[in-house]
């Protein structure tokens, strides 16, 4: 069948036509049948879009073409999370005919920026991992490296986020609802996905009868790469029902009936990680990382036989398939279904093949976090599955006592099964064993996960660990995010940047010059200024752009520490309030984040910072020198805004529970100095940076683990701090919630009766000489802006342009694909094949 996207192609290449207003006003007609005079700002944006998405089309295309004529190794990125932002100024920017663009709309009596703001960004991701995900593809395009990525088409996202009284309440987020012109479906392309049943072996080996079926349609986003022909395609899967509806209930007027098979099978696309605290929820979670795995392999398969002729024997030397975290991690033994099942190899030949295209990507340290399913479940769900993995476990197991035949427990530890307190399967054990190269996300992660988490198989399979920091697209995160520092460093070192971030270091000499420090300030002023104008657009707090912006945007999450900042934010008001004359330094301290909807005590955070808000905000005792703002509905679009305008970012995690984080990197690359924890890639930012340009505080890792294994008493530090003791007991006592006085003692009493477990207290003093150290520097302002400008000239390292050329070299093994040259002659006939394989 063919894959070729069936795209319109009657804006040509934008690469070769300069835009013309009579484009849009064509386009307008063709999407919404609406004439110009009476022609919304959102009716603009869908014509202007659509018209941007023609001229991807050809390039596109081209790029599928190449791909095949060339028969190049792939790269399939398995991720439950994408989180790509607004597509419409990155696809301009990619494309270079941005102010082209902008002059055909600006001839219309139209404003580019504006109708990009109309834009509504597809939801299908949450935070860092999707963020990542979205970074990696942009620069794989970029580099002209052939990958595809798949996912899930979510209708809803994970949730739209609305503050009512301070709190957290979830709404739907129905992103797509007036359609989305850089999405195609493509029904020509679907799969049949299995579910329940039971396994019959009548003497040719054992066959799945499954009691559900669920149909998995394609519908592929395109990927431009900038200053590049390279248009790469990410594939994500929408359930439909095997059957519309039940039409004989139907008639039978039990109308709910009819549809419930249909419902479920779409409820696996409508919303990103549900509720897993009840058994429903736990169950869908595991039904949407099959479908979507199951879905991909078989996709992936299929194409690989479209162009081999049928033979599966060079599969590893074709295509790599990255388990992006545990979530795909099922994809081991659903590739090994299809291999032994549908496609009769035998076991070995299998399982060869499989360790030769995995690899996998840890993303956490937190053992409670590493995704495990009740054995119970699995088999009711996947049976066949449950089969393979235990038939994986017990040749594993045979083979770890035959090299480790004096290390009676080494099993247990190794086993894929857990089997203390429930029997669960243990999906990372699977990802490890049948990956050939497992990676972390920083120095700090890549040890740790080889030193403590993994360390058992770290022994027996040296050569497979490894780390690849993390790095975020500088095209989005400065470019696109921050124009005015891209234009001052185009004017200063040039625009090759863009590519190569490692240029940013010729900008370190300027940190001593003092007019370039004063056009640097001049366009983080203005940045704040425009942040300052949502903040008071979307919660009515009115901010000073001149104040020290100190920002904490990700996941509200314990191990993320917002309650350590708010600990320091209650402190300083209380010297403020008790010194009002002093000369303190103003600081407005920026919130964002969403919690999961069954997460209480990440809620009650989030209620407790606009409780604390309301007081600190209110008190004319601080005269506005201290104000507090949560901005709702945290996502890449608030990103853009509020990275660009931050002075000081928080990255204050507990040592040794952050992988890496990406917020650092985007913060320090626009010129924000980081306040963060021996943790993450924050080490490797203070090494590319300076210690004298960052702050660094409490303990590492190790001293972390050695107090929470017992040498800890979080209520002697109380009793011996009392600033600490004040803050703690203004927020158990009610001062900040006097119409509910208990409200926030749930979470006093996890830091002072049941261990603080995330260490906040411990941490607390050093936190507040940081911040101390802080206020110090910030108040010696050319200081302050030359370290800035060190921050960014320092984050060449951080782009995913390296982490893509990492993972590339290292983990895939596949090359860049220029000009159509193919790795090898073939065959007329073989190169028609991989041409209708193309996508």
């Amino acid at each position: 069948m063919s894959d070729q996207p069936n795209m319109p192609d009657s804006a040509g290449d934008a690469r070769g036509h300069e835009p013309a207003p009579h484009t849009l006003i064509d386009k307008l007609a063709q999407e919404t049948a609406t004439p110009p005079e009476s022609a919304t700002g959102g009716a603009w944006t869908r014509a202007l879009s659509s018209a941007v998405r023609d001229g991807l089309a050809g390039r596109w295309i081209d790029t599928e073409r190449r791909h095949a004529q060339a028969g190049v190794k792939r790269a399939c990125y398995l991720s439950l999370e994408f989180l790509p932002g607004r597509i419409l100024a990155n696809a301009m920017l990619a494309a270079g005919d941005y102010d082209a663009w902008a002059r055909a709309c600006e001839d219309l009596g139209l404003d580019i920026d504006t109708l990009a703001e109309h834009e509504h960004a597809p939801a299908l991701g949450n935070g860092g991992l999707g963020r990542l995900a979205a970074c990696l593809m942009d620069s794989l395009a970029t580099h002209d490296l052939p990958a595809i990525a798949y996912g899930i088409r979510y209708r809803y996202g994970m949730f739209a986020q609305r503050i009512r009284d301070g709190w957290q309440i979830e709404t739907p987020e129905d992103w797509a609802e007036n359609g989305c012109p850089w999405e195609f479906f493509r029904p020509e392309i679907a799969y049949s996905i299995s579910f329940g049943g039971r396994i019959e072996d009548h003497g040719h080996g054992p066959r799945w009868i499954a009691a559900e079926r669920v149909t998995a349609i394609a519908c592929d986003h395109p990927v431009p790469g900038h200053a590049t022909d390279t248009v790469l395609t990410l594939r994500l899967w929408s359930p439909r029902p095997a059957e519309p509806f039940d039409l004989a209930a139907f008639n039978r007027g039990e109308h709910r009936r009819a549809l419930e098979s249909a419902d479920r099978a779409e409820d696996i696309g409508r919303i990103l990680y549900p509720d897993d605290s009840n058994d429903a929820g736990r169950e869908l979670r595991l039904r949407q990382e099959y479908f979507f795995v199951s879905a991909s392999l078989q996709d992936i398969l299929r194409r690989h036989l479209e162009t081999a002729d049928g033979d599966l024997t060079g599969l590893a030397d074709a295509v790599a398939i990255h388990l992006n975290d545990t979530h795909p991690a099922i994809a081991v033994a659903e590739l090994m279904r299809l291999l032994v099942d549908e496609h009769e190899l035998d076991w070995d030949r299998a399982w060869a093949l499989s360790t030769g295209v995995f690899s996998y990507t840890n993303h956490t340290l937190m053992p409670e976090a590493l995704e495990s399913w009740p054995v119970a479940l699995l088999g009711a769900l996947l049976p066949r599955h449950l089969e393979i993995i235990l038939e994986i476990n017990a040749r594993f197991l045979d083979w770890v006592r035959a090299q480790q035949p004096d290390d009676a427990d080494l099993a247990r530890r190794v086993s894929l099964i857990d089997e203390a307190g429930g029997r669960r399967v243990r999906m990372a054990h699977l990802a490890v064993v049948a990956s050939h190269r497992v990676n972390g996300v920083s120095a700090l992660h890549g040890r740790l996960l080889a030193e403590h988490v993994f360390a058992d198989f770290a022994r027996l399979f040296p050569e497979r660990f490894t780390y690849v920091t993390n790095g975020v697209t500088p095209r989005r995160w400065l470019a696109q995010a921050n124009p005015g520092l891209a234009e001052l460093l185009d004017a200063r070192i040039g625009r090759a940047w863009r590519d190569d971030l490692g240029r940013l270091a010729d900008l370190a000499p300027l940190a001593d010059d003092a007019g370039f420090r004063r056009e640097f300030a001049a366009v983080k002023r203005a940045n704040k200024a425009r942040l300052a104008a949502h903040i008071a657009d979307r919660t009515g707090i009115t901010v000073d752009p001149d104040s020290l912006f100190d920002v904490q945007i990700k996941r509200i999450h314990e191990y993320k520490r917002q309650l350590l900042n708010v600990l320091g934010v209650i402190t300083r008001y209380a010297h403020m309030v008790a010194d009002p004359e002093a000369d303190w330094v103003p600081r407005t301290v920026i919130f964002a984040g969403k919690a999961a909807s069954s997460y209480d005590a990440a809620k009650r955070i989030i209620k407790l910072i606009h409780d604390v808000a309301a007081i600190v905000n209110g008190d004319p005792r601080v005269a506005g020198r201290l104000k507090v703002v949560f901005i709702p509905d945290y996502g890449v679009r608030e990103a853009e805004l509020i990275v660009p305008a931050a002075d000081l970012s928080e990255q204050i995690s507990t040592a040794g529970t952050e992988a890496s984080g990406t917020g650092n990197m985007k913060l320090a690359m626009n010129g924000a100095l980081t306040l963060g924890t021996e943790d993450g890639a924050n080490i490797e930012i203070r090494e590319r940076v300076g210690q004298d340009h960052i702050f660094i505080f409490g303990h590492d890792a190790g001293r972390i683990a050695a107090l929470r294994a017992g040498e800890d008493d979080p209520r002697a530090r109380v009793d011996a701090d009392p600033e600490l003791a004040d803050a703690l007991h203004r927020i158990a006592s009610g001062f900040f919630s006097p119409d509910e006085p208990e409200r926030f003692a749930p979470l006093v009493e996890a830091l002072v009766a049941h261990g603080d477990h995330y260490k906040l207290l411990a941490d607390y003093r050093a936190y507040l000489d940081a911040q101390d150290s802080i206020d110090a520097h910030y108040r010696d302002r050319p200081a302050w802006l030359a370290s800035a400008v060190i921050n960014v000239a320092g984050m060449g390292d951080f782009s995913s342009d390296r982490m893509a050329a990492q993972y590339a070299d290292e983990i895939w093994r596949i090359a860049p694909v220029r000009d159509g040259q193919p790795a090898e002659k073939r065959t007329e006939k073989r190169t028609e094949k991989r041409t209708r394989a193309a996508l």
